[in-house]
């Protein structure tokens, strides 16, 4: 038997990315679920590890990158390999990195750059390929407002 993993995607208008992803990853830690978060390149890595000690003052995000070691005690766990150190319940696939084997997770969010149409493309054939598969699908894009939107 598949397990079926619930496959959300965020379709960014007017956000960046660096103010989207604290945000769900914080969710993600209240949900009592662990992440990983799975970027295409180290130099994005490095960036986005150090962009999540700073992004809110008075916020603390726990997490850890390849680098650090001791993936496994990550709540939030950086990399740009398909590993699952930290038994992450959510993977967060950023910048265009690939899904690989998603099926391990409960749930798996892309979020990608609605004005980048090579990560547009990109995002529709992982979504075809996803609900042929029989995963729950979601689409999610922000009103001129920046408020999520629910649209499939």
């Amino acid at each position: 038997m598949v397990r079926r993993t619930e496959v959300w995607f965020y379709h960014l208008e007017s956000t960046p990315l660096e103010r989207v992803l604290p945000d769900l990853l914080e969710k993600t830690l209240a949900k009592g679920w662990r992440a990983i978060v799975r970027t295409a390149n180290a130099e994005r890595l490095d960036y986005l590890n150090a962009h999540l000690w700073t992004y809110r003052p008075d916020s603390f995000l726990p997490h850890g990158a390849t680098k650090d070691g001791h993936g496994e005690a990550q709540p939030v766990y950086l990399t740009t390999d398909e590993d699952r150190i930290n038994d992450a319940q959510a993977l967060f696939l950023v910048d265009g990195a690939e899904p690989g084997d998603f099926t391990p997770f409960a749930r798996c969010v892309v979020i990608f750059d609605g004005r980048d149409a090579e990560a547009t493309e990109a995002a529709r054939a992982f979504w075809k390929k996803a609900k042929a598969n029989g995963h729950e699908v979601t689409y999610w894009q922000q009103s001129p407002a920046g408020k999520w939107e629910q649209k499939g």
